[in-house]
């Protein structure tokens, strides 16, 4: 998962990604919450691999992970 997400981050374009992942959010407004909010759906989407559930999705687990490691860059002051 973290390595197809690595590869993702070259592709990763903010406003895009996250308006389908966090609709109705304003990331500018808020990083840390916004963080906060992404680590929350990893760790969903990885209890969710982990049990093995029928309704878990890697495509959009390696979204949020995409969008975690582009954000964490980004405050860290790093180019996503």
């Amino acid at each position: 998962m973290l390595r197809a997400a690595r590869a993702g981050l070259g592709a990763y374009a903010r406003d895009i990604h996250l308006a389908r992942i966090l609709p109705g959010t304003d990331p500018a407004r808020d990083p840390k919450a916004t963080l906060r909010r992404l680590r929350e759906m990893e760790a969903a989407c990885d209890a969710a691999r982990r049990a093995r559930e029928t309704g878990y999705s890697p495509s959009s687990h390696v979204s949020v992970l995409v969008a975690l490691l582009a954000e964490l860059r980004r405050v860290q002051g790093r180019t996503a």
